[in-house]
């Protein structure tokens, strides 16, 4: 990826202006919190974005728009998180509401979970999160200001696309699409997909998970409240490191688990993050991509190969790549039937849809010497990984 986009440019030039109030974070940071507003007893995960934004500030070869783009995801989580406490406290009864048996689609990025999310988000049973409602929590909004979410949620996605033309056809995102739950985690690995972060790697390392995902439990009993209850399909790759403290807040939840050759996944996703983050970074460091991103998902996959013995046998479920890459009309009634659910005509006749590539799109094409990196490392790094996997395909 040697040049920009035109677009990207033109904006890089736009915002220079703005890109010296980096070297004044704090004073940044204390402009968007006021704006954002914040609740009583809030005082720790404000000062964990503090310290984010900081640390963002200093990342090296960001760009006008990376540092517009930190502020954008701080601003973000901050005001969702004071409107959920603030309509929490309006309405205590929202941390009544039951979240029951939700399914979590998990395994190393690349191994079809998007597919497996959008499979299974078919049922009329069924309940996902949309972009839009991620990006800002709320209640039912009326009809004006449920546009003004939903024309937001697009402008992201269209932004994306401009910025990132071929992120679209590694990873498609649509506003009012399925997507991934991770955009109302407070900290997830999302950060370091934009820029070199070498403080936020190390203070995430370290960090108990646990407050994040109960606050990402009160999410889905907010956007749940005074709608319908059906069974939540949630899904990141980014939630296998951190099963632990899913699932301490999410006790009855079905973990799917999606399967595939670390090598690939590993090599097909360092391809998504060099797109993504060229937005944000420039130059890039390849090599720095493979060896950051191999290190953190063989990291993530050790910690959940710890937490899987804890999971109850009933509550796992293991979906092997082929299932639905390969013979999705088959794989998809094995998932439905993994996961307790009903699979009818309507999802069938839906399948075709949920699994097709988006229209317009280039295959994805990608190579692991690109990154630095030897099928041998990689593979030595996820040689448990795929003994698991070899037991896998043997079931």
């Amino acid at each position: 990826m040697s040049s920009s986009p035109l677009a990207l440019t033109l904006a890089n030039v736009l915002l220079r202006p703005g890109f010296g109030s980096r070297r004044d974070p704090g004073r940044v940071f204390d402009r968007i919190a006021a704006e954002a507003g914040r609740a009583p007893g809030d005082r720790q995960f404000v000062d964990d974005f503090r310290s984010l934004l900081g640390w963002w500030a200093k990342a090296e070869n960001l760009t006008p728009v990376g540092w517009q783009s930190a502020q954008a995801f701080v601003r973000r989580h901050l005001a969702n998180r004071a409107r959920v406490r603030r309509l929490i406290a309006e309405h205590p009864e929202i941390e009544r509401e039951p979240i029951e048996r939700p399914v979590f689609v998990v395994g190393l990025p690349r191994t079809a979970t998007t597919v497996t999310h959008a499979v299974l988000s078919l049922s009329d049973e069924h309940r996902s999160p949309l972009l839009w409602e991620l990006l800002a929590p709320d209640l039912e909004l009326p009809p004006r200001q449920r546009r003004k979410a939903v024309t937001a949620g697009r402008r992201l996605a269209q932004g994306t696309n401009l910025f990132a033309p071929r992120f679209r056809d590694i990873h498609a995102m649509a506003a009012e699409g399925p997507e991934e739950c991770t955009f109302a985690l407070p900290h997830a690995l999302m950060p370091l997909s934009q820029a070199v972060i070498p403080d936020y790697a190390a203070w995430y390392r370290e960090r108990d998970f646990t407050d994040d995902y109960r606050y990402l439990r009160q999410v889905f009993q907010v956007l749940q409240y005074g709608r319908p209850r059906r069974r939540w399909i949630l899904k990141s790759p980014l939630h296998l490191g951190n099963l632990d403290a899913l699932l301490a807040a999410f006790p009855d939840a079905t973990i799917v688990w999606c399967h595939r050759d670390p090598v690939t996944a590993v090599t097909s996703f360092c391809s998504l993050i060099e797109h993504g983050m060229a937005v944000s970074t420039r130059p890039l460091d390849l090599h720095g991509i493979g060896a950051t991103w191999s290190g953190l998902l063989s990291r993530a996959m050790e910690r959940g190969l710890r937490a899987r013995s804890a999971i109850p046998r009933e509550a796992l479920v293991d979906a092997p790549y082929s299932w639905l890459s390969a013979e999705p009309a088959t794989g998809a009634p094995k998932l439905y039937d993994a996961v307790g659910a009903r699979w009818t005509d309507a999802e069938a006749a839906r399948l075709p849809e949920a699994v097709a590539r988006p229209k317009g799109s280039r295959p994805h094409r990608y190579d692991l010497a690109r990154y630095g990196l030897t099928r041998a490392e990689v593979e030595s790094a996820f040689a448990d990984y795929n003994a698991l996997r070899a037991e896998v395909d043997r079931a």
